[in-house]
């Protein structure tokens, strides 16, 4: 059984307010940039420059970070037992910048532990806050988000599954029971 949380109406809400955070946070968007993680946060990066653009009338770059090789779980993922790598493409310099960076749900924080050792890797940003769609709970590491579209408490037999236009097709965050053999 799964269930709407987020809608198409709710996302571009959510993007709104956290785009007016953003802005008030850092009194403005000088200095800034957005880094997605990979795949659905890219998307996310996106919508908010575009939405800062039309508050700001200012562009704030967006780049995107690929986290493959600093995961701690990594499993191979092709034919070569390679990690398949998609690329990390920061238009600007980060050092020096506030880098605000972006994901679609938090869970353990191992996924935003892996992009901060990639950001790090690039270079020594002033500041890095984090922006997350959803925010479900149940953090292994103690990561904490500076921007949340939806905090939404969960137990960990529950499935929380963002879904953007861009790569799914609709926009919509559901949740679902998982399985009892999925959970282990």
């Amino acid at each position: 059984m799964s269930r709407v949380i987020l809608d198409e109406a709710a996302i571009g809400r959510a993007i709104t307010r956290i785009a007016h955070e953003i802005i008030e946070r850092n009194k403005g968007v000088e200095h800034c940039v957005l880094v997605g993680i990979k795949t659905r946060g890219i998307h996310l990066a996106t919508r908010l420059a575009e939405r800062i653009e039309q508050i700001e009338g200012e562009d704030i770059p967006v780049g995107e970070v690929d986290i493959t090789l600093y995961r701690d779980d990594l499993s191979p993922q092709n034919q070569e037992d390679e990690p398949v790598l998609q690329g990390t493409d920061i238009p600007v310099d980060i050092s020096g910048l506030k880098v605000i960076l972006v994901d679609d749900v938090l869970f353990t924080g191992r996924t935003v532990r892996a992009a901060l050792d990639a950001l790090i890797d690039l270079g020594r940003p002033e500041q890095i806050q984090l922006a997350v769609l959803v925010d479900r709970g149940h953090r292994e590491l103690p990561i904490r988000p500076d921007f949340v579209g939806k905090n939404v408490p969960t137990s960990k037999t529950e499935l929380i599954a963002a879904r953007l236009d861009e790569s799914d097709g609709a926009d919509e965050v559901i949740i679902e029971q998982r399985s009892e053999t999925s959970i282990h």
